[in-house]
């Protein structure tokens, strides 16, 4: 995904159909400079992880 397609997403009010390793994802801050994002996975917020733009994927 590109980073500025996250960064809409993550600001956007409107959930959208995101995942990371085919799992539903929260994109919860875009690193620009880094090209990585800070997201969660719906089944398990409490668990947070940093990964790569390019592992993201808009359904």
């Amino acid at each position: 995904m590109n980073k500025q397609r996250a960064k809409e997403i993550a600001d956007s009010p409107i959930m959208k159909h995101v995942t990371y390793q085919g799992m539903p994802i929260y994109i919860q801050h875009v690193d620009e400079e880094n090209e990585t994002a800070r997201i969660y996975r719906l089944d398990e917020p409490e668990h947070e992880q940093t990964v790569s733009l390019n592992n993201l994927e808009e359904h």
